[in-house]
């Protein structure tokens, strides 16, 4: 287990096509945005009541959003359902609102959970290994890993659980690229005290921009979650989305298959330009180059943009492409086309 005392820096996401558009002026346009893992083919918007835009969400419709949640995701009828601007709003509000001394971050792995904590006052380390969390105050768990798509069994996270809230601890799961293989969830823990699990609607759903999460945990764990959001956590139109979206049954196993498919279609295209398969999910694939650095470069210069890892520079992650004229670009900039 290696602690980081210093400050984290400043973490780098994917999605910045405004500053890749300034360092390569000249790339084709448009600029194919592989540096996400969201689904390509968007959830297709159903009709949103004009006073979903312009009247304050009441209290029904968080209600009716956190009951399709709860039905989508399996949760536990005596677990809260907490609706927020995507998990990334609870990664922040989380170590605000349950400080601790000791943070425990199963790495390598998303930066924003150690950035978070780290900015919060915790002594925060990265484990290698599931045992290495027991020991702190939090364990932070993303399930499937990002961005390698490492996948920690229930049953495993589940005895980590126990003993840490047997020692008064806080077990966080994210599980914001979850919602194809939910057979891995670990939603049935939500209602158990010292358990929060984070799910994000925007990924598989391919509305990122929707700004939509929540947070699955005992009721006592959410009432200060919902005191820090705030009276109107999501937006009216948020709310009136996310519930016919996770109502929809038939929608989600359809985009499970087609993006598996997708993604063994990108694992082809990827291994014959030389590269090496990490790891991933059926929304990214991570793969591992020597030279990856500069076939980010040149990616960039055919105006496609590929997720870069500095602590990793042999590694890049690539989303899926939307429609057949993004592959053939993707496949004329890794010269197989």
């Amino acid at each position: 287990m290696t602690a980081h005392h210093a400050p984290a820096a400043p973490v780098v996401h994917g999605g910045r096509l405004d500053a890749a558009r300034r360092l390569y002026p000249d790339a084709p346009q448009p600029w194919i945005d592989l540096s996400t893992g969201v689904n390509p083919h968007p959830y297709p918007l159903p009709p949103v009541a004009p006073e979903a835009w312009s009247r304050l969400p009441d209290d029904d419709a968080f209600a009716a959003l956190c009951a399709a949640a709860r039905r989508a995701y399996r949760a536990p009828a005596e677990a809260a359902i907490v609706a927020g601007a995507g998990a990334q709003a609870f990664i922040q509000m989380i170590p605000r609102v349950f400080p601790a001394r000791r943070v425990a971050i199963l790495g390598f792995t998303y930066a924003e959970h150690e950035a978070c904590w780290a900015a919060s006052g915790a002594r925060v380390s990265t484990a290698a290994t599931l045992d290495a969390l027991g020991e702190s105050n939090v364990a932070v768990i993303v399930n499937p890993n990002n961005p390698d798509g490492r996948v920690i069994e229930p049953r495993e996270i589940a005895a980590l659980a126990q003993h840490m809230t047997r020692r008064g601890g806080l077990v966080v799961v994210d599980e914001s690229f979850m919602d194809f293989t939910p057979l891995h969830s670990v939603a049935s823990l939500a209602a158990t005290e010292g358990v929060i699990v984070l799910r994000s609607f925007g990924k598989a759903y391919g509305l990122a921009g929707l700004r939509l999460g929540f947070a699955l945990c005992s009721p006592a764990l959410a009432a200060p979650l919902r005191a820090a959001l705030g009276p109107w956590a999501a937006s009216g139109p948020a709310l009136a989305i996310g519930a016919r979206a996770l109502a929809d049954e038939r929608w989600l196993p359809a985009a499970a298959v087609a993006c598996a498919t997708d993604a063994k279609r990108l694992d082809s295209l990827l291994e014959r330009a030389g590269f090496g398969l990490v790891g991933g999910t059926s929304l990214f694939r991570l793969v591992r180059h020597d030279k990856a650095g500069d076939w980010f470069s040149r990616l960039c210069a055919s105006g496609v943009l590929a997720r870069e890892f500095p602590q990793r520079p042999e590694w890049l992650r690539f989303g899926l492409p939307g429609g057949e004229s993004a592959w053939r670009r993707l496949a004329t900039a890794l010269e197989i086309g």
